[in-house]
């Protein structure tokens, strides 16, 4: 039996693909520790894995404004780079070094800087493990970088004009990096080629790429060792993973309803999300479900819509009509598998992208969160429901993501290399 550690930071969309695996690979008779915030440990635990608490804490998880920084459109992926995954650098490394001393093998997720440390410490294997495509930067297949989001217009010009942006990205980011470089120094490690957020943080072992091949196929200048798993879900809850009578019963009493959700991040910070998508059903007389998290239940929504704090993406989307989110790319996968057309308000870091790349597929349209309001978010819903072009096109997509097998094909790999390590 090998013992795999496997670490991610940041919200439930990070977390739940990792937990697919891990349920996966205890299948197959691994032991499988997790180390991560301290605020999932019950849900870590409540599934009989061991737990271990890395810092960072994920406090911004009950602070609003903390999450309304981390996902600020211009700001938010500096701000989180900085000052939370850089600043509690030697803290996560010195957390994840103790969890991972009888280890086999690590799994990373992104962000996780100090696993590679630890495992060129400890002369172990590891992995990357990434959930969307903006994670490899790729000339060939450009990605809407949410700090230039204007040069996603550049994308048709051409790989060498994309080095271009790729390569402004780095010289913006290369302070960023300073505390890694410092404490690979200190621990006697050699020194990196390039930037390890960018373009020199993948594994030479094995780098996982768990999202569908319908978002992005691999690229000339990706890793050679990168393999595209699909996606891999989980979604269930602690007592809450089927849904509610009272939404049963709603989903159950008339027409298909527009579900709006902010995922588990941005719901922290909803602004007028909520009000605004109220407003817009109406305009539409539809029906709509909302799902709102710990926010307070918004006033005068009448009885064509309901509002929960939660409910199984896999359960509630394939009911809807239509799904608005924020394009986190745990939120898109589950929208994409439902085969429902989705309008997508994206916030930061990866979000921006993921909606261009389902707005390509066509399956989804997308509005800037600045122009969220009711009228205009009518408008594209009504473009969405009336144009049966985006709902064959959705079907078509969530049929070829349900084929997908990303948890054994993730799985499969992780033993290659826990087959190549003991021999």
């Amino acid at each position: 039996m090998s013992r795999i550690v496997l670490t991610t930071i940041g919200s439930l969309g990070d977390l739940h693909p990792k937990i697919a695996i891990a349920l996966e690979l205890r299948k197959r008779g691994h032991n499988v520790v997790f180390a991560t915030h301290k605020e999932y440990q019950g849900k870590i635990e409540a599934l009989e894995f061991e737990f271990h608490r890395m810092r960072p804490d994920n406090t911004a998880l009950n602070d609003p404004q903390e999450m309304a920084r981390m996902m600020d459109l211009q700001k938010g992926t500096e701000y989180v780079t900085r000052n939370w995954v850089c600043a509690s650098l030697r803290e996560t490394y010195t957390d994840l070094m103790n969890s991972a001393k009888d280890a086999d093998f690590i799994i990373a997720g992104e962000g996780v800087v100090a696993a590679r440390l630890v495992a060129e410490k400890l002369g172990i294997r590891w992995a990357l493990a990434v959930l969307q495509p903006i994670s490899f930067f790729s000339a060939y297949d450009p990605s809407v970088i949410p700090v230039f989001p204007f040069l996603a217009k550049l994308r048709r010009l051409g790989s060498i004009v994309n080095r271009g942006v790729i390569k402004l990205s780095k010289a913006v980011a290369k302070s960023w990096a300073e505390p890694v470089h410092q404490l690979r120094r200190e621990l006697g490690l050699p020194p990196l080629v390039g930037n390890p957020f960018i373009d020199d943080k993948y594994s030479s072992y094995l780098v996982l790429a768990m999202f569908s091949s319908v978002l992005a196929k691999p690229q000339p200048d990706w890793v050679a060792n990168t393999i595209v798993t699909g996606f891999t879900f989980y979604d269930a809850s602690q007592g809450e993973a089927e849904l509610t009578p009272e939404l049963q019963q709603f989903l159950g009493a008339g027409e298909p309803p527009i579900v709006f959700t902010l995922g588990s991040a941005a719901v922290m910070t909803p602004g007028n999300f909520y009000q605004e998508s109220i407003q817009a059903a109406k305009l539409l007389n539809r029906r709509a479900v909302l799902l709102i998290g710990k926010n307070g239940p918004p006033e005068n929504f009448g009885e064509d819509i309901l509002a929960v704090s939660y409910a199984p993406y896999s359960q509630i989307f394939p009911h809807a009509c239509a799904i608005v989110h924020q394009g986190g790319i745990g939120t898109t996968a589950q929208a994409l598998r439902s085969g429902c057309p989705t309008l997508v308000m994206p916030y930061s870091h990866d979000q921006p992208d993921n909606a261009a790349r389902s707005e390509r597929l066509g399956t989804s349209r997308t509005i800037p969160r600045k122009q969220y309001l009711a009228s205009r978010v009518a408008h594209e819903l009504r473009e969405l429901l009336e144009n049966p072009n985006y709902a064959t096109k959705a079907v078509e997509i969530g049929r070829i993501i349900q084929a997908e097998n990303g948890v054994g094909v993730a799985c499969d790999a992780i033993e290659k290399q826990l087959q190549a390590a003991s021999t």
